[in-house]
């Protein structure tokens, strides 16, 4: 990385800013070693994704569709459009899902030219639903990693036929969400897989659609007519379309006069075929030529994934093997490939995968010829293209740049124009994107920029005044006629919430933006820190207060819809209390450093969440004034402060409860909570004024008034109140 200025550029965009990154640079420019390294070293908390299950299970990964649980309909911007006519983008999530989505400080995707603009903003999509709604990629930092002059998304005449009116083109690019972010592009230049500057020119002229006629006749006079190389010199063969691959290896190893043995994988768990790195049943003979699919896991490091050999003896009980020109032959073990999910460990509170298949085979497959599909991320040392039928944009460009030297390609047919696609699409995105590079000066910003949206995000106390408001708007439709005084004292509190809370806030922010706009190490700055300290206290102080009047919210309801609403908006609120007043606390005894805070932050996220183990729980109908609990062992009954007679309650909720039972019947069918209560506080004791109780009408007082009366005067003999 110090050695790389992209390199460095890239890594300090990704672990020192919130800035969407695109990452690419022609092939063999080191994209896949800074992936490996971002994932050994990283301290964001990362998923790595790709498009395809290859792709994934190279870059150690999942796809997309899976990790996200997208349907592989086209996703129709601002519809609802599935393939079955219903919306399912992210709905089947489970709890465990959303916390890992809600932790996540960075998304990976590798191979992003391969990825179509729908699917970048299905992605979107999801992350919102679950995240912050008001932020591209729900707030998440997205690093895209690819070459767009290599290979390009699928997308099917009918799906683009729909597509087409709402994306431009159908690539990443052109997503509607990566659109609205201020992303940044840094174009690795350095290529570690081709040192022969001469071919790297004709390499570079066919990826930035510029080959003149002289570095077509150099590439063509690689063109070697009837070539048929010796079989130790371990030649590949790179074809447009898999028929052609099948049918070369399928001769070749009918050409071979040993016998056949057949291998078949061992396959444990889930592991999708779509996904098999080779073949379920390997058909190998002695002599046939092989290309590994894997690194060698040995510490022998006898093989790479890409890497000719030669199978030198063969049985039943196993396989000799020749690796590379001239190399030593060894035995060759089976090896593992494993398809992994992401889970959120429960205890150390860290993204990790988990294992749901394994796929156990020999790491090789039939390689006198291969896809040029197949080839992207591979290098090879000498290799015969076929492209002359290529039909995609970067497909040439691909086959070439697998090859480390010009003189180690040799070509099938020869090279035209036609062969050479490009896409002008791509080509002024590209242009623009290089325009765009950040500077030094620019990184800088976005690192101040960071520190800036992390600090506002911490004295943010918008969010929780809008869920204090959702909360009590729908308790006070359902609770104004019934507690009054309590409705009343929520209100209160949110007044003085935002007078004390939201406008200080605002105020306070001024202050420290302008502070660290104002200096040069603002990270370390004493003033800015002393700062940020004295209004952690300070607001540490005031949510305290604010949450203690909500510590005890009114849930309970006959209605269920009514109780669905208050139960989540409470939850909500008790979460979004609970989550800031533990993030001020952290910041007020050890100070702001943005990646501890991002750490303890994802942390709590997780614990804060409704339903995990360590959120807060709504209760029935209660305050935490003047409140009592049931005398009988059945479900606790919590009595609000504003019901005058507790006790009668009580009584009424037991008698209703017995009745419901008997008649099998939901508690609410007997009577409504809220004839409950009027009875609880009015007294009535005769039919008039049992019949004047807000909603307690005539069919209820024929059923049960004879009861409830003889309930109620019993009550009042008792207690003194007649």
């Amino acid at each position: 990385m110090e050695e790389n200025r992209e390199l460095g550029l890239a890594w300090d965009l990704i672990e020192n800013t919130g800035t969407n990154l695109f990452l690419t640079g022609r092939a063999g420019t080191g994209k896949t070693t800074f992936l490996k390294k971002l994932k050994e070293k990283c301290p964001k908390r990362m998923v790595v994704l790709a498009p395809t299950g290859i792709a994934a299970i190279n870059a150690g990964g999942m796809t997309i569709h899976s990790f996200f649980q997208l349907p592989f309909a086209p996703f129709v911007p601002e519809t609802s459009f599935s393939s079955s006519g219903k919306a399912k983008y992210g709905f089947r999530f489970g709890k465990e899902k959303i916390r890992l989505i809600r932790s996540m400080d960075l998304v990976v995707i590798d191979e992003i030219s391969m990825v179509r603009a729908d699917l970048l903003d299905a992605v979107d999509n999801v992350l919102r639903r679950f995240r912050d709604r008001e932020k591209p990629f729900g707030g998440v930092q997205l690093l895209m990693i690819g070459d767009l002059q290599q290979l390009s998304p699928v997308v099917k005449d009918e799906e683009w036929d729909m597509l087409k009116e709402y994306y431009d083109t159908p690539y990443f690019f052109s997503s509607h969400a990566l659109k609205s972010t201020d992303y940044c592009t840094v174009e690795l230049k350095t290529v570690y897989r081709q040192r022969d500057e001469t071919f790297l020119d004709l390499l570079n002229a066919i990826r930035e659609n510029r080959c003149s006629d002289a570095a077509l006749d150099a590439l063509n006079g690689r063109y070697i007519p009837g070539f048929r190389p010796a079989k130790e010199e371990g030649y590949i063969r790179l074809v447009t379309h898999n028929h052609q691959a099948q049918r070369i290896n399928a001769r070749e190893l009918e050409l071979l006069p040993n016998k056949p043995f057949f291998f078949k994988a061992e396959i444990e768990g889930k592991f999708p075929d779509w996904s098999f790195p080779t073949e379920e049943v390997l058909e190998l003979k002695r002599g046939a030529q092989i290309m590994f699919v894997k690194n060698d896991s040995s510490k022998e490091h006898r093989f790479f994934n890409g890497m000719l050999g030669e199978i030198t003896g063969i049985s039943e009980d196993g396989i000799t093997v020749r690796s590379g020109e001239g190399g030593d032959e060894f035995a060759l073990q089976k090896e593992e490939w494993t398809n992994a999910k992401y889970v959120l460990d429960s205890d150390t509170k860290e993204i990790r995968e988990e294992i749901e298949g394994v796929f156990r085979q020999y790491p090789v497959r039939l390689a006198w010829a291969i896809t040029i599909h197949k080839s992207q991320g591979l290098t090879f040392d000498r290799a015969i293209i076929d492209a002359g039928y290529a039909f995609s944009h970067g497909q040439t460009y691909v086959a070439l740049s697998r090859c480390r030297t010009l003189e180690g390609l040799v070509l099938s047919t020869p090279l035209s124009r036609r062969a050479i696609i490009t896409d002008a699409a791509v080509e002024d995105f590209t242009e623009r994107a290089r325009l765009g590079r950040p500077d030094e000066a620019r990184l800088r910003e976005l690192e101040r920029a960071y520190f800036c949206e992390q600090l506002s995000g911490l004295f943010d106390f918008q969010p929780l005044l809008t869920a204090g408001r959702r909360y009590v708007r729908f308790a006070d439709e359902y609770f104004r006629r019934i507690y009054p005084q309590e409705i009343a004292r929520y209100k209160n509190t949110l007044v003085d919430f935002i007078e004390k809370v939201e406008d200080v806030a605002g105020r306070f922010r001024k202050q420290y933006l302008r502070m660290v706009g104002a200096s040069e190490d603002y990270a370390a700055d004493p003033a800015i820190q002393e700062r940020i300290h004295a209004g952690a206290v300070y607001f540490k102080e005031r949510l305290e207060a604010f949450s203690s009047v909500f510590s005890e919210v009114l849930t309970d309801s006959d209605n269920k819809d009514a109780r669905k609403r208050l139960k989540e908006s409470s939850e909500e609120l008790k979460a979004g209390l609970m989550m800031k007043l533990a993030l001020l606390d952290f910041v007020s005894a050890d100070g702001f450093d943005v990646r501890t805070f991002l750490k303890r932050k994802a942390l709590l996220a997780i614990d804060t969440e409704p339903g995990s183990k360590k959120s807060p729980k709504s209760k029935t109908s209660g305050s935490t004034s003047g409140s009592r609990k049931s005398r009988t062992k059945a479900t606790p009954v919590e009595i609000p402060s504003d019901i005058l007679h507790p006790e009668l309650y009580e009584q009424l909720v037991l008698w209703r409860r017995t009745l419901a039972a008997a008649r099998k019947v939901p508690a609410y069918v007997i009577l409504q909570q809220k004839a409950l209560l009027g009875i609880a506080n009015l007294l009535p004791t005769d039919p008039e004024a049992l019949l004047s109780i807000p909603y307690f009408g005539k069919a209820g007082f024929d059923r049960y008034g004879d009861a409830i009366l003889d309930i109620v005067r019993k009550y009042c003999q008792t207690a003194g109140t007649d």
